[in-house]
C-alpha cells in the first residue's frame, strides 16, 4: 500500500509561515526554509519587546515627572515619597499625562502632597 501524506496540512502549515513573512526582503518572503527561520526570529523579537515596551514607558513617565517636580522645586523621588506619606493612589501614567497636558492639575496635586 502507497505511503499516504496529509499534503492539505503541510501546504497549510507552510502558507501560515510565508504569510507571517509577508513584506519581509529578498528570500525570506517567499522561500519556506528561509522565512520559518526569520517568522521565528521575529516572533521572539515581539514576545520580549512586549515587555520591554512597558519597561521603557515606565522610564519616559518617570523622566516627565521628575521634569514636571523640579520646575516646582522639588524632584521626582521626593514627590513620590510624598505622595505615598499622603496615601495619595496616583499612578505614573496619570501623573505624567498631567505633568505634560494639564500643568495646572499636576501644580494642584504637587501643592497637596506638599502640605
Amino acid at each position: 500500500m502507497p505511503r499516504s501524506v496529509n499534503t492539505v496540512a503541510s501546504k497549510a502549515k507552510r502558507k501560515k509561515v510565508l504569510k507571517l513573512a509577508k513584506g519581509q526582503f529578498g528570500r525570506r518572503k517567499n522561500v519556506f526554509t528561509v522565512a520559518k527561520n526569520s517568522v521565528e526570529k521575529g516572533l521572539t523579537y515581539a514576545y520580549r519587546d512586549r515587555r520591554t515596551k512597558k519597561r521603557n514607558f515606565r522610564s519616559l513617565w518617570i523622566i516627565r515627572i521628575n521634569a514636571g517636580a523640579r520646575e516646582y522645586g522639588m524632584s521626582y523621588s521626593v514627590l513620590m515619597g510624598k505622595l505615598a506619606e499622603k496615601n495619595i493612589a496616583i499612578n505614573r501614567k496619570t501623573l505624567a499625562d498631567l505633568a505634560m497636558n494639564h500643568p495646572d492639575a499636576f501644580k494642584a496635586v504637587l501643592e497637596e502632597a506638599a502640605k
